[in-house]
C-alpha cells in the first residue's frame, strides 16, 4: 500500500479488568505499522488482559498481545504480506519470511494459542482463521463472541463501519 493512502480497516482494544471486557478504537495509525499498533496497546494500562484487534482492508486480520517479554502476534495470512506494510512487519518480528507469491490457500503465521488463557484454545481460533468466505471483521466478531466480549466488540464495531 502506498504511504500516501491510508489503509481501510479498524482496530479495537480489547480489555478485561474487574471481571469486565471494555473495547476502545484505536487511532487509524495503526493500520499501517506494527510497532504503533503495539505502542498504542502497551499504553492501556490495566491489570487484567490487553489485546488488539486489527481488520486491514476486508483481506486479513492481526491479534495482537504486548507483554513485558515482547509481543505475540497471529497474522491471519502471510500472503497479505506481499501488499501491506503490517502485515510485513509482523511477519519481520516471528522471523518468517514472506510467501513468494499468493495463492489461494490461507497461511496463518503466529501464535494460535495468543488468546488460549482467555477460553480460546488454538484448534478454535484455527478453525476461525480457515473461514475464508468470512470477512475479517465476521472473524473477529467470532472471537469476540467465543471469549465472550461480543457485546462491547458488537457495539463498537456498528459505529466503526458506518
Amino acid at each position: 500500500m502506498s504511504d500516501q493512502e491510508p489503509v481501510p480497516g479498524f482496530g479495537v482494544a480489547v480489555v478485561r479488568e474487574d471481571g469486565k471486557w471494555r473495547c476502545d478504537p484505536m487511532d487509524a495509525s495503526v493500520l499501517e505499522e506494527l510497532d504503533a499498533a503495539l505502542d498504542a496497546l502497551r499504553k492501556m494500562r490495566s491489570t487484567g488482559a490487553v489485546f488488539g484487534l486489527l481488520a486491514i482492508d476486508e483481506e486479513f486480520f492481526l491479534v495482537l498481545r504486548p507483554s513485558p517479554a515482547g509481543a505475540s502476534v497471529l497474522l491471519s495470512d502471510a500472503a497479505a504480506a506481499l501488499d501491506y506494510d503490517i502485515a510485513a512487519d509482523a511477519l519481520e518480528l516471528l522471523s518468517v519470511e514472506p510467501p513468494e507469491e499468493v495463492d489461494d490457500d490461507v497461511w496463518p503465521e503466529g501464535s494460535l494459542d495468543i488468546l488460549a488463557d482467555l477460553g480460546l484454545p488454538a484448534p478454535e481460533l484455527q478453525v476461525i482463521v480457515d473461514e475464508v468466505d468470512l470477512y475479517p471483521d465476521e472473524q473477529l466478531s467470532m472471537i469476540a463472541q467465543r471469549i465472550g466480549f461480543d457485546t462491547e466488540f458488537g457495539k463498537l464495531l456498528d459505529t466503526l463501519l458506518k
